[in-house]
């Protein structure tokens, strides 16, 4: 009895292709092995196992006529021998759907369901490698190119994946004559049905390698490890993705290449925060810089940028510097530079410093702290 796939993507019985998806990518990156670099050898081993689980289980659940076969029999090979009438269903005590029966039945008795199984010769498309690459703050700004490492499946190529020897050891398969799938009986409610299923001899393929290819061991298949370079463009922010069609895993029977999904993270900045396309900064200011105005050189990612601060700016005011900020992606417009103005009171000062500040206090009127003079109202 196969697996509840459902079960495995998380997923209700009912659910969409679009919903399949979306499950199956979620998980497939989840427990992607690039995503356990740096974890424990067990961990990895269960990863490995969860990540083939759920890859199985989305090429059984995206295939119509496969989900049909599972839905029906609890196998995507059809009704298996000696599983009675135990299916992936419930109903009536036979563990079948009854609309998948009545369905199998007008579909065509006696191998009518031949038409709708899935051909496993078919092509299929390679999964998608996903990898995460750190910039700095100023990659990320500016663009960059970077060499990635990563452990691509491709095909063997003295086999050219067909996994017998020079590509051509093969021989006719005894069970299915070259067909690559078999017919089964089995007893429903109903009757006999008569269904196709994959030929379990040639797994499909209607040939037997009567030679392995002694570069990949029949696999037809090895992991290589390859460099790719990649083109980072200016103004990237972090948890975007860059994908590069066809340079995934192979595909299978021919089928396209997946694709290198590079997602993005930034290490932070001494001084800048980001925000979409600008650039956040605070400034620190002396009250006495605060209260008479005076320019200031500040440093921005494209050099060194002098700003004036007018007499009386408040703690909290923030200065734009316009087009001081990141590029925009698919655009020549920059964001602009935030500039917060935080404003220093002394910790601690001499006598004669305050003796200072008294007189300078009693001069002032109260017109000039208008907010101290509206809460003292209030109290």
């Amino acid at each position: 009895m196969a697996k509840n796939y459902y079960d495995i993507l998380g997923i209700k019985k009912t659910a969409t292709a679009d919903e399949i998806k979306s499950a199956y990518r979620k998980l497939a990156k989840k427990y992607h092995p690039d995503m356990f670099t740096n974890a424990s050898d067990a961990e990895k081993k269960e990863a490995e196992v969860k990540f083939k689980e759920v890859n199985h289980a989305y090429e059984v659940l995206s295939d119509d006529q496969k989900r049909k076969v599972y839905d029906t029999y609890g196998d995507e090979n059809g009704p298996q021998p000696g599983a009675g009438f135990g299916g992936a269903g419930g109903a009536g005590g036979f563990g079948f759907d009854v609309d998948d029966i009545f369905s199998t039945i007008f579909n065509g008795f006696g191998g009518g369901g031949s038409a709708r199984a899935k051909n496993p010769n078919a092509p299929h498309r390679g999964q998608d490698i996903f990898k995460n690459i750190s910039l700095t703050f100023e990659e990320a700004v500016f663009g960059v190119q970077k060499l990635v490492t990563i452990k691509r499946v491709e095909n063997c190529p003295h086999c050219a994946g067909t996994g017998a020897k020079d590509g051509k050891a093969f021989k006719v398969c005894p069970q299915c004559n070259g067909r690559g799938k078999v017919t089964q009986s089995q007893r429903t409610p109903f009757g006999t049905i008569n269904t196709e299923g994959v030929c379990p001899s040639c797994k499909g393929a209607g040939r037997i390698i009567t030679e392995k290819c002694p570069l990949c061991a029949g696999h037809g298949r090895k992991e290589q490890a390859r460099e790719i370079k990649v083109n980072i463009p200016a103004g990237i922010d972090a948890g975007q993705r860059i994908t590069y069609q066809g340079e995934g895993h192979n595909g299978v029977n021919g089928g396209e290449k997946g694709s290198l999904v590079i997602e993005v993270s930034i290490a932070p900045h001494k001084l800048f925060k980001r925000n979409g396309a600008d650039i956040l900064m605070d400034l620190p200011l002396s009250f006495v810089d605060a209260t008479l105005g005076c320019t200031m050189t500040i440093p921005t990612l494209y050099g060194d940028y002098d700003i004036k601060i007018p007499e009386g700016t408040q703690s909290g005011t923030v200065i734009k510097v316009k087009n001081m900020g990141v590029k925009k992606l698919r655009s020549n417009d920059k964001g602009d530079m935030q500039v917060k103005v935080v404003v220093e009171i002394p910790k601690s000062i001499t006598h004669e410093q305050k003796e200072l500040l008294k007189k300078l206090g009693d001069s002032f009127e109260d017109k000039q702290f208008p907010n101290q003079k509206a809460f003292n109202a209030k109290r």
